[in-house]
């Protein structure tokens, strides 16, 4: 291991294990020593309505009605479409937009007013049913070679369909922001968040001014996983417009319900995919896409690009033709989650390589291993994987870990008695940072390093610490670079009034596309570092030259630089009485290029994959025929706990990149990614094969098990 990948306690490990950390809910006076007013939202109780009229009562002094009224900017929130209102226009378009909020002193007042406010509905028929929606926010569609004439010359064509649900980020802590006017007339907004930059953007939209008229903090944050990528843009926006119309601090925090009910969770899916086989090898694939976007298109753009280019998964297949639509349903918008739209396909992907290998009567394991890409092959946007591609050896290393290729085909065979055992396998990558150009057009991330008098380095940039551990591995770096003591260089949460843009933390870009952009910098500060003098220098990003340019609007080139890949094994046995699934053993090999902080990393790791595997089993979130979110509670929404991890081994491949610092690639996303279909892999062959459980849902439960195994009574 090199000397940078050695684990140090990490920067905010003294302040979160003593106490000590200030949330956006902990304040109690603004710096200032101004008291901070309570805002509570008022929710659509209806999926789709006209709303014809909100009465409200005299407030009692000191309380305050907010809605759209008092914006005194534009009513859109600055994502990628501009559909998402701050507060309702004269529709609401699912249960729990926000039509207004109370603010005042007084918490528990504020909910109590809440209820003496009557909206008067025109109640309409909402579209829930991802199948039928009519209206299509995203509608996407690529492909090379020619399908037509591989269907056509198939030895067989294989079709199936396969659907994914809700999964909600349950982060530990809740959605919350707060928004205080400043004396020079600008507003500061603060709070649990993801990119800074990008409640920026929308709160100055909202108010009305120049970027100068806002700035945005990153209070500590949490917990994330996507899931404060986008909303606290919409949050931030109706504090500050709240506070813009009070004068004073306003803070929203959400409740666990609302947060389960009301925020953005990952898109459920519906794949249909169809596969020509000819000679024993796949010639072709087409996949028809579409995610339920919910009310409004918030992320639901580069979370579609992301799955459908994923869509054909690790597999060099010559014929592709793929398309991809996000559908509006009056249900609750969806968003970012670890992953961003991969999880979807490929599992659809790796189930049918599994049920084809099946069928054809070969080991799913070897099929796949004959269609695995290897470096120089080509992607599925007809760029170029151009860096080796380490499969094949992590395969290897996983079957050293739990005998996977013995057990794979021995638990193939029939099974008798009350307990059965079965052992999935699956391959996946991660395509590290924006899709196609987006970081040289879009984002043009730039990051500074200031050094002060006293020696000490300060890291200027603008992305957050969301557990994933940056204010710690940034540092790391800077100071390995100059040669100083890591408590030599810091990075405090985010501030945009004194950092520049170095794009959001999301696309498990932060380390990759940051960190060596931190690296550059700190090896020209190195160049003139004088001492007793403060200096300051900056860096910005360059695309690497050997990408081949993407063009969006054909889906053609390099969608990304490079790409993390794991390889996941999971063991499960079946108690066929009870239709209880215990998780024998959980293997996985990552290859995230150079680990720059090993414990952080497999922490990582680990994490992501208790992830996916609730995502695939106990994960189950949906909604009732009124279109309101069911599961809004830790009582019915179940999420790995600590008592539920089973025998979990994570192990690091390292496979260099040669532009990331220190050969380090994007990390975070990659290990939620690949266990849903190695999951439910190991649960159709316990239950028998595919010939007796044709499995293509998750999450897939217990009560799914019985309703399986009850097929075979009937």
């Amino acid at each position: 291991m090199k000397e940078i990948c050695q684990s140090v306690k990490k920067k905010d490990h003294d302040p979160k294990i003593e106490g000590r950390s200030v949330y956006v809910d902990d304040y109690n006076l603004t710096a200032s020593g101004k008291k901070i007013l309570c805002g509570r939202l008022l929710h659509s109780i209806y999926a789709k309505a006209k709303v014809l009229s909100v009465t409200v009562p005299e407030l009692p002094e000191g309380y305050y009605w907010v809605d759209r009224n008092d914006i005194p900017g534009d009513n859109n929130v600055n994502i990628v479409l501009d559909d998402t209102p701050v507060f309702c226009r004269d529709t609401v378009e699912y249960i729990g937009e926000p039509i207004g909020m109370v603010v005042g002193p007084d918490e528990k007042a504020v909910e109590a007013l809440l209820k003496t406010i009557e909206v008067e509905y025109e109640e309409l028929e909402p579209m829930l049913d991802l199948r039928n929606g009519d209206t299509t926010f995203f509608d996407y569609h690529f492909g090379h070679g020619d399908v037509d004439k591989a269907f056509a010359e198939a030895d067989k064509v294989y079709e199936e369909e396969f659907t994914t649900g809700y999964q909600d980020q349950t982060y530990l802590e809740p959605q919350g922001m707060m928004a205080e006017p400043e004396k020079d007339g600008r507003m500061f907004v603060h709070g649990s968040l993801q990119c800074p930059y990008y409640v920026h953007g929308a709160v100055a939209r909202a108010m009305g001014t120049g970027p100068e008229g806002v700035h945005i903090l990153q209070d500590v944050t949490g917990g994330g996983f996507g899931g404060k990528e986008d909303f606290p843009s919409i949050l931030g926006c109706q504090v500050a417009v709240a506070a813009k119309k009070t004068g004073q601090p306003v803070r929203c925090v959400y409740n666990r319900r609302e947060d389960l009910e009301f925020t953005p969770k990952r898109h459920p899916s519906l794949s249909k995919y169809k596969l020509a086989v000819k000679d024993g090898m796949v010639t072709a694939v087409e996949a028809d896409v579409r995610f339920d976007a919910g009310a409004y298109s918030t992320l639901s753009a580069v979370v579609l690009q992301r799955g459908i280019i994923a869509a054909p998964g690790i597999y060099n297949i010559p014929n592709v033709r793929v398309t991809g639509k996000a559908v509006k349903t009056n249900t609750t918008p969806c968003g970012a989650y670890r992953g961003f739209g991969a999880p979807q396909t490929f599992f659809a992907i790796e189930m049918m390589m599994d049920h084809i290998a099946q069928d054809l009567g070969i080991d799913s394991i070897e099929f796949k291993q004959k269609h695995f890409v290897k470096q120089g092959d080509m992607t599925s946007t007809q760029g170029r994987y151009h860096f080796p591609v380490p499969i094949p050896a992590m395969l290897d290393e996983v079957d050293e870990l739990c005998d996977l290729r013995r057990k794979h085909i021995e638990y193939s065979r029939p099974q008798l008695g009350r307990y059965r055992k079965g052992i999935g396998f699956s391959a996946i990558f991660h395509g590290a940072g924006f899709t196609g150009s987006g970081e040289r057009d879009m984002i043009k991330a730039t990051a500074k390093l200031r050094k002060y008098a006293d020696g000490t380095v300060e890291v200027l940039a603008s992305n957050g610490d969301i557990g994933q551990g940056v204010r710690t591995t940034f540092p790391k770096i800077v100071a390995h670079e100059l040669n100083i003591p890591l408590d030599k260089v810091y990075y405090s949460h985010p501030d945009t009034a004194r950092v520049p843009d170095s794009g959001p933390t999301v696309a498990s870009r932060s380390l990759m596309i940051v960190g060596e952009l931190l690296r550059r910098a700190a090896i020209k500060l190195r160049d003139i570092w004088e001492e007793g003098k403060e200096q300051e220098v900056e860096e910005h990003y360059r695309q690497p030259d050997f990408m081949i340019p993407f063009y969006l609007d054909r889906f053609e080139g390099d969608a990304y630089p490079t790409y993390a890949w794991a390889v996941s094994a999971v063991e499960v046995e079946v108690d066929t009485y009870t239709g209880v699934v215990e998780i024998l053993g959980a293997y996985g090999n990552f290859d995230v290029g150079t680990p720059v902080d090993y414990n952080i990393v497999v922490g990582q790791m680990e994490g992501g994959f208790l992830q996916g595997l609730g995502y695939a089993s106990i994960e189950k979130m949906s909604y009732d025929n009124k279109g309101r979110i069911r599961n809004n509670s830790f009582t019915d929404y179940l999420v790995p706990t600590s008592m539920d991890v089973p025998h979990m081994v994570a192990k690091m491949h390292v496979e260099e990149y040669p532009d990331g610092p220190y050969g380090a690639k994007g990390a975070g996303e990659l290990p939620l990614v690949a266990p849903p279909p190695a999951y439910l892999e190991a649960v159709e062959m316990a239950l028998g094969g595919m010939k007796k459980h044709r499995l293509n849902a998750i999450p897939f439960s217990t009560e799914d098990v019985i309703l399986e195994l009850n097929k075979e009574v009937l």
